[in-house]
């Protein structure tokens, strides 16, 4: 019989808030994290807005001289799963050290060391980019780095699904613990995009809001007058452990995921397929995973980009799955506040998720003013609204076709 797996602890860092609590009061005021960039000048670009991280320092997290050796991303993960630890009241030393296991993700990996490094060997030449470079800007950092910093010696990988990326490693941590290969793990995603490289490299796709005068009206996923989403970073880290684990220790699980699964679109490189057969499949999979039928989802957390389309693929999935109840089930979508967090997004989601079955209220769906035809689901438009949830679905979705949804599930001893 495969293990229960519960979550005993969440942290984050992202626009909204450099905490879990701060960043649910935000989301429940329905509060967006946009606004001009000023990491750098974005002028030049027809794209000028973002959800940046505002009033972060690294160094309530870790010495001057570490924080000068590690990328951003890398520091949001230290800092959340700092967090998602004290919560959990999980300490990490010789006796269980080797069944603790790291899964943190990253769309990109560390793009602000990778950029001072093309500067550096441009401007300077070889010999001057930082011997640190590499080490900086690889993706799987934050999980070694993770590992360094709490001494956890169990599995240990870093998962690059693009926007899937949270989701996913949240879901391979449930099913690493559900099998038997560590008793915890430290599971979510980080990203922090902001150069003028990384900006110029997503606004050629096309994908990103260019409402430059209004940044906090920019992110409106289902309506009718979306073009585009709003880039982001931050991280989301949730600590799993296994119900047995956690019990032993005295730990208060705060949420259960009890299913997951990932799918392909096998389709375009940046487009979802037109049928949402991909994100459909893996809500099928997940609920059959966790032994539960449609009606028993009493919300769901969609990837809701803002995207034209993403959003009428996304409807068009939950209907298939869903049928007649898609129009009762209510909908929100994080990224209307936070931006997309790409890489961290899921993870940032889920958190949402667990507040939501916790306090018994689901958040708004903000700027949504202009119903689309094709988005005809019930979004939870722009005030929050109590609702009495056990079962939240996350639905998460990236470049290359990559889909993931997570059951996260009110806990029941």
């Amino acid at each position: 019989m495969s293990n229960r797996v519960v979550i005993t602890g969440m942290g984050t860092i992202n626009p909204l808030g450099l905490d879990v609590e701060t960043t649910w009061r935000n989301l429940l005021a329905g509060q967006s994290g946009a606004g001009r960039i000023t990491h750098f000048d974005p002028s030049p670009f027809l794209t000028q807005i973002a959800c940046e991280v505002k009033g972060f320092d690294p160094e309530e997290y870790m010495d001057h001289k570490d924080a000068r050796r590690l990328d951003r991303y890398i520091q949001f993960a230290i800092a959340a799963t700092t967090q998602a630890l004290r919560q959990a009241e999980l300490t990490i030393d010789q006796s269980n050290a080797d069944d603790v296991a790291v899964i943190i993700g990253s769309g990109i990996g560390g793009l602000l060391t990778m950029d001072k490094g093309y500067h550096d060997y441009f401007e300077k030449g070889p010999m001057r980019v930082s011997p640190l470079t590499g080490p900086m800007m690889i993706a799987n950092m934050a999980a070694g780095q993770i590992a360094i910093t709490f001494g956890a010696t169990g599995p240990n990988f870093c998962i690059v699904s693009a926007c899937a990326t949270g989701s996913n490693a949240i879901g391979e941590a449930f099913e690493l613990i559900r099998r038997g290969d560590a008793v915890a793990v430290i599971a979510g995603g980080s990203e922090a995009p902001f150069v003028p490289f990384g900006m110029a490299a997503f606004h050629r796709t096309g994908a990103l809001s260019r409402r430059n005068d209004e940044p906090e009206r920019a992110s409106r996923p289902f309506d009718a007058q979306r073009d585009g989403f709003v880039f982001a970073e931050g991280a989301g880290i949730l600590i799993l452990e296994s119900l047995e684990y956690a019990q032993n220790r005295g730990a208060k699980p705060l949420a259960e995921i009890v299913g997951y699964a990932a799918t392909a679109d096998a389709y375009h490189i940046s487009a979802p397929d037109e049928a949402g057969r991909g994100v459909a499949r893996a809500m099928e999979r997940a609920l059959k995973k966790a032994g539960l039928g449609p009606t028993d989802v009493d919300y769901i957390n969609a990837h809701g980009t803002s995207t034209p389309l993403n959003d009428v693929t996304e409807t068009k999935a939950i209907k298939a799955v869903f049928g007649d109840y898609a129009y009762r089930v209510p909908i929100s979508s994080t990224k209307s506040m936070t931006g997309h967090l790409m890489g961290a997004a899921g993870a940032v989601e889920a958190i949402a998720c667990v507040k939501t079955i916790q306090e018994g209220i689901i958040h708004p769906t903000i700027n949504y003013e202009y119903p689309d035809p094709e988005c005809d689901l019930d979004y939870v438009p722009n005030v929050a609204r109590p609702a009495d949830v056990k079962v939240a679905l996350s639905n998460s979705s990236g470049f290359g076709g990559h889909n993931a949804t997570i059951v996260i599930k009110a806990y029941e001893p």
